[in-house]
């Protein structure tokens, strides 16, 4: 089986690889959107309009399952807050209001955006989730099916750590004493929402190899 893994990050492609290497799914071959030959258009763009993680995992799913053919996973991430209501939510990768940080990079200007939005609260108060969906889609079927991983934690005022990417500087995880990106690439993977959620995805895929 050839599974196409339908992200454009990187930063994801690497993680959900390392997550999926080490279940073992033998005889299931992951391949990237560049392995597969499929260049970026504009059309991708829009393919996260939807209020909900499972609605854009889907969305993305089918969007390059039908281009490919392939048997193919897409996942939709993001941050909550208790204190923002939730927010950002499915808006996490754009939540800084354009311009509002000129010159710095988008998970930069996002993770200044957010200290902003929570200055002055207590930790106390600062309660969040990561939360992950894994959409697996199989073009011959139709079949889709969803997977969801959360992980709970609490913003830092102030950012700790180089590793990871997006929040995690500032996701605070209690158990360990330590923010995401003070963690290592294993640690991470067995407490993160991407880790839970594909965990639970290649478990689904080992019934059908």
């Amino acid at each position: 089986m050839k599974l196409l893994l339908a992200t454009r990050s990187t930063h994801k492609a690497r993680e959900v690889r390392r997550v999926l290497g080490g279940e073992g799914l033998e005889g299931c071959a992951i391949i990237t959107l560049d392995d597969a030959g499929i260049p970026w258009t504009e059309a991708e763009e829009g393919l996260e309009p939807f209020d909900t993680f499972e609605e854009n995992a889907a969305s993305k799913a089918r969007y390059f399952a039908g281009l490919s053919g392939l048997v193919t996973v897409s996942d939709d991430s993001g941050l909550e807050v208790d204190a923002l209501d939730g927010r950002p939510g499915v808006r996490t990768k754009r939540f800084a209001p354009p311009g509002r940080h000129p010159g710095l990079a988008r998970d930069d200007a996002n993770n200044r955006y957010l200290v902003e939005c929570l200055d002055g609260l207590p930790p106390s108060a600062r309660d969040a989730r990561y939360v992950c969906v894994a959409c697996l889609l199989d073009p011959a079927t139709g079949a889709v099916s969803s997977f969801r991983g959360e992980s709970p934690g609490r913003i830092l005022a102030t950012a700790r750590g180089t590793g990871g990417f997006g929040y995690d500087p500032l996701f605070f995880d209690p158990e360990l004493d330590r923010s995401y990106a003070e963690l290592t690439p294993v640690e991470k993977d067995a407490r993160s929402h991407r880790g839970k959620a594909f965990r639970a995805l290649a478990a689904a895929l080992r019934n059908q190899l």
